[in-house]
């Protein structure tokens, strides 16, 4: 049987009064509670958890979001978002799952491509 992610062992933590500035990679799962800046990048998994607030760039395996979380994200195989979560910026994903009362402020990509033509909605004035 396959435990969930709640479940799985954490192979490191950062606390709800903890503060780090920096690049962080790792193997297995991290669990962060407290603040982080700077840029996160595995191939496992990255818990925020209620209380932590993250400003980062992040490349993951799987992204499971409890707290606050700013900056570019890339997730390799999914993303979860819980009640009262929010991420703000861009998202690539191909799966994601947004339950109520979380909130994604940017851009979502779930396709991996890029759109080459840009429409001009709104006509300029030559001057």
């Amino acid at each position: 049987m396959v435990k969930k992610n709640d479940e799985l062992p954490i192979k490191a933590y950062l606390g709800i009064d903890a503060f780090f500035k920096g690049t962080l990679s790792f193997d297995g799962i991290v669990r962060i509670d407290g603040k982080f800046e700077g840029k996160i990048k595995t191939i496992d998994t990255l818990v925020v958890g209620e209380t932590g607030e993250i400003i980062a760039d992040i490349e993951v395996g799987i992204l499971v979001c409890k707290g606050k979380l700013q900056g570019t994200v890339l997730a390799k195989e999914k993303i979860e978002m819980h009640p009262a979560s929010t991420i703000i910026g861009d998202v690539k994903t191909p799966a994601v799952s947004i339950e109520l009362g979380a909130v994604l402020d940017g851009h979502l990509n779930m396709t991996e491509k890029e759109s080459k033509k840009v429409i001009n909605l709104v006509e300029q004035k030559k001057q």
